[in-house]
C-alpha cells in the first residue's frame, strides 16, 4: 500500500480502489454514499488486503 493510494482514498475512496475490480469499486462508493468515514474505512481495508 502506496502513500499515494492512502492519500487518494483519503480525498476520493472508490478512485483508490479502481484496479481491485468492480465489485470494490461499488461497494465503496455505497459507502462513501451514506457517510464519507465509512467509504474511506472501507477503502483501506481493501487496499490493506494482499
Amino acid at each position: 500500500m502506496s502513500v499515494f493510494r492512502v492519500i487518494l482514498s483519503i480525498i476520493f475512496p472508490p478512485l483508490a480502489v479502481f484496479d481491485k475490480g468492480c465489485g470494490s469499486i461499488l461497494i465503496v462508493f455505497i459507502l462513501t454514499l451514506f457517510g464519507w468515514i465509512p467509504g474511506v474505512i472501507a477503502a483501506l481495508v481493501i487496499l490493506n488486503k494482499s
